[in-house]
Parts: structure tokens; C-alpha cells; sequence
């Protein structure tokens, strides 16, 4: 099996310090939602993993972070994409779970979901910590300079064999080569 592991905010849709907080925030990044149907179209799984610590924060509920992610995957479809699955940390980082990036745990649900270890499955982020993340357990880390991503390249201290692009569409068009 072909698998993926995007984040979700800086890498699928726009990002915001201010968190996503409804439907109406969530914007896909121009190209992102096509280059998951490309993906699709070559075979992989779509598999999401996101912090989501403004519902720890209280800043919106699981119906609120349910619609936004009814969105994501609406939008996708218009485009004949799909994801297969979303997972997520809910928790602030005061709480020190194990799910929240850059600790592994939602990396570790992924592999015993989909029943496959990561090694060398493509991880894409735009933050240290999604990448640290998947590297913990094999993944091939990919850093994309939209939303954090030009901060994250500019400070460094990526982790071995990162590959950076300019944006998900980019990555794709790597990732395919020679592929078809």
C-alpha cells in the first residue's frame, strides 16, 4: 500500500495564528486539494494527522472541528480527491500526551491502523514538529514552505534527509515522477 501523512493547516489549507476556528476559516491552499487527487490517482492513501489544540483551548468544539473537517473533505471531492482518514490531537501542550506533534503517537495509530510500518513513507509539514514527529518512526520528512514553512527552513535544524518544496503540489509532482 501507497500511504501519505499531510498536516492539515500550512500544508492542505491556509494557516492562521489565530487558529481555524469554523468552516468559514478553512481556505484550501491554491493547488493542494488537486495535488491530493493526483495522489489518489497514483495510488496512495491520504492520511491526515493534526494538532487541533484550540479545542483544548476552548476556542471551538469537536462539532465545530467535525465541520470543518466536513468541509476539507466536501472541497476535496469537487476536485475527485479523497481523504481516507484524519486523525488529531485535541490536547494543548500542557498536557503532555503522547498524540500532540512532535511525539509520535498519532504517527503510531496511523501504522496500526493501516496495519504498515512508516519507513520511508512521505510525511509532509510545515512545522519542526510535524516532521520530527514521523521521523521518530521512519517517515521521510518533507517541508513545504507555505504556511510555517519558510520560518521552519529559516531556523534550521530540520531533521536528516528533509526535503523541502514549495508548496503539496510540488511535493506531488516529486513524489510522481517517473510514476506514469
Amino acid at each position: 500500500m501507497k500511504l501519505i501523512i499531510l498536516d492539515r493547516d500550512g500544508v492542505i489549507n491556509q494557516d492562521s495564528d489565530q487558529f481555524i476556528k469554523s468552516p468559514a476559516e478553512w481556505l484550501p491552499i491554491e493547488g493542494s486539494l488537486e495535488a491530493i487527487a493526483r495522489l489518489n490517482q497514483s495510488g496512495y492513501r491520504v492520511v491526515v494527522a493534526t494538532n487541533q489544540s484550540g479545542v483544548g483551548r476552548g476556542l471551538f468544539d469537536m462539532t465545530t472541528l467535525n465541520d470543518i473537517h466536513d468541509k476539507m473533505h466536501k472541497a476535496a471531492a469537487l476536485v475527485g480527491a479523497r481523504i481516507d482518514a484524519v486523525f488529531f490531537c485535541p490536547h494543548t501542550a500542557e498536557s503532555h500526551c503522547h498524540c500532540r506533534k512532535p511525539k509520535s503517537g498519532m504517527f503510531e495509530e496511523i501504522s496500526a491502523r493501516y496495519n504498515i510500518p512508516l519507513n520511508d513513507v512521505p510525511a509532509v509539514g510545515d512545522s519542526l514538529r510535524d516532521l520530527q514527529a514521523g521521523v521518530a518512526l521512519g517517515t521521510q520528512p518533507y517541508l513545504v514552505l507555505t504556511g510555517k514553512g519558510g520560518k521552519t527552513q529559516a531556523a534550521g535544524n530540520l531533521p536528516e534527509g528533509t526535503q523541502v518544496f514549495a508548496n503539496l503540489s510540488a511535493v506531488v509532482t516529486e513524489l510522481l515522477k517517473g510514476q506514469g
